[in-house]
């Protein structure tokens, strides 16, 4: 029997996993990428008796190839909070998806183990810009707020570092980032022992401050766009960068768009205030998906970027 951790290489995903691991640790082939590899489940060839834990990656992105290893024998363990579509009925499948707003992998499988290990699950949510929702996790830690200023900017660091075309664009692969993580039961211990958050927040400080210097392309008081360039900080930023300006403006739209050739990599985030319509705008769109407060496009066509935009605006009109 072999065991497969098949995971969204971003804050989310980590802190899901580890959380699973602290509480029931094993050997297990790991199985990511960068934030928007999801198809995952294309690359486990499983057999009867193999257990996979799939956590954060859309099950709808991965239905042909999860009902391919449950038919042939495996059994899979799925936790996830984006759009699923129908979820198989199989006796070899055991689903814990959540698709609704204000929730996300890390406080399911945080629930799913009673807060065991519920500061890691505060880290995730901080990483998946649940501000409110990590802040209402912590509070039975009875936190000061140094250390929850801490375990956000972990968080927020964790998130950043899987944003990329690829894993070159990374300063860490999330499968080196994860066995960093996994010896600390406490997110705090681990930033003040290991080198690696310092090396993820010097990067995001630096490609912060060149994201802020560039002029937007769309600017108003309900919408905000703004196109990055395809250099390794630009296509790392497109995620951070849009979670940073919608917690600063929770009243607005955000698009934060990465130049891919004759292509855009676009991250959208719906308003804080009225967090809907980002997954719907998104899936409208060929490679696009998402969740209703945060969704992305992989692969726009640069001829499209007019009607995006107009479709942006009239989606959070």
């Amino acid at each position: 029997m072999a065991f497969y951790d098949i995971f969204n290489g971003d804050a989310d995903g980590l802190c899901a996993l580890q959380q699973l691991r602290l509480g029931a640790p094993h050997d297990a082939t790991l199985v990511t990428g960068v934030k928007r590899d999801i198809e995952l489940l294309r690359q486990v060839q499983a057999k009867t008796g193999d257990e996979l834990t799939v956590l954060d990656i859309s099950l709808d992105s991965n239905r042909a190839a999860l009902l391919d290893l449950l038919a042939a024998g495996a059994r899979c363990t799925y936790f996830d909070h984006h759009f699923a579509g129908d979820i198989p009925a199989h006796a070899n499948l055991a689903a814990h998806i959540r698709y609704v707003s204000g929730t996300c992998t890390s406080l399911i499988v945080d629930e799913y183990l009673a807060g065991r290990f519920r500061a890691w699950a505060v880290v995730g949510a901080f990483g998946d810009n649940l501000a409110v929702e990590a802040e209402r996790a912590a509070a039975p830690l009875n936190l000061g707020s140094a250390a929850l200023r801490q375990l956000r900017e972990l968080g927020e660091c964790l998130n950043y570092n899987a944003y990329g075309d690829s894993v070159d664009d990374l300063h860490m692969p999330p499968v080196a980032l994860f066995r960093k993580l996994q010896p600390f039961a406490d997110p705090l211990e681990f930033v003040r022992s290991d080198p690696t958050f310092e090396t993820l927040r010097t990067g995001y400080r630096n490609d912060l401050a060149a994201a802020e210097a560039i002029a937007p392309y769309l600017h108003t008081a309900t919408h905000y766009a703004v196109i990055l360039p395809d250099v390794p900080w630009g296509r790392r930023m497109h995620g951070p960068w849009a979670n940073r300006l919608a917690e600063e403006s929770p009243h607005r739209a955000h698009a934060v768009l990465t130049q891919c050739g004759n292509a855009y990599r676009i991250s959208v985030r719906a308003p804080i205030a009225r967090p809907k319509g980002a997954d719907t705008l998104c899936r409208s769109f060929p490679s696009g998906g998402g969740r209703p407060a945060a969704a992305g496009i992989n692969d726009l066509p640069a001829a499209r970027l007019t009607e995006f935009v107009s479709r942006f605006e009239a989606a959070f009109g």
